[in-house]
């Protein structure tokens, strides 16, 4: 990498610009190499619960997209009746709490660097609040969401900018085998 940005330092005119081009392409930011990653997240220290108790259905599930501004589904969306509370799904600060495009979220930004959000909430803690897994966030919201005419909790996770699987916390219970055709 080195002998290739002393390469570029030194050409000129289009060369420089053809060197340019090629640095460009190999970056992971405009390589078409995703930034989402449906992987399993390893955090062992830290105890994950479900958001929403008793166990929620999984009405659409995480969906990485190809590239950083391509159409994908950063989540997962759990079906829950408006009102049911909200529960953080391990410990951490509350890093946000606010409306966003008419939504109640909340951010949770946890000690491993992981932060989990949720939408919509009504009813939220304030942003600076310290939780533990399982600790009411707020209740949730009865906003239009794209999951009408039903309502469903979005439960998203990041690290940094990837997007991550949530579902990749929690323990998702045993595999249903189904048959074939």
């Amino acid at each position: 990498m080195l002998r290739l940005l002393a390469a570029i330092a030194q050409a000129d005119g289009m060369v420089r610009v053809m060197l340019l081009a090629a640095v460009a392409a190999l970056s992971p930011v405009t390589s078409g190499l995703p930034l989402a990653a449906p992987s399993p997240v390893a955090a062992p220290a830290q105890q994950w619960r479900w958001p929403l108790a008793p166990r929620p259905a999984v009405v659409r599930p995480f969906r990485a997209p190809p590239t950083p501004w391509s159409a994908g589904h950063r989540g997962v969306d759990l079906a829950a009746a408006a009102g049911s509370p909200v529960r953080s799904a391990g410990g951490g600060r509350v890093s946000f709490s606010g409306v966003v495009a008419g939504r109640g979220v909340v951010v949770v930004t946890h000690p491993s660097g992981l932060r989990t959000s949720y939408e919509p909430v009504a009813r939220r803690v304030r942003a600076g609040t310290l939780v533990d897994a399982g600790d009411v966030l707020g209740v949730l919201g009865a906003a239009p969401s794209h999951c009408a005419p039903t309502t469903c909790l979005h439960w998203g996770l990041r690290r940094g900018v990837v997007y991550l699987d949530p579902l990749t916390l929690v323990d998702r219970g045993p595999p249903v085998l189904l048959p074939l055709g």
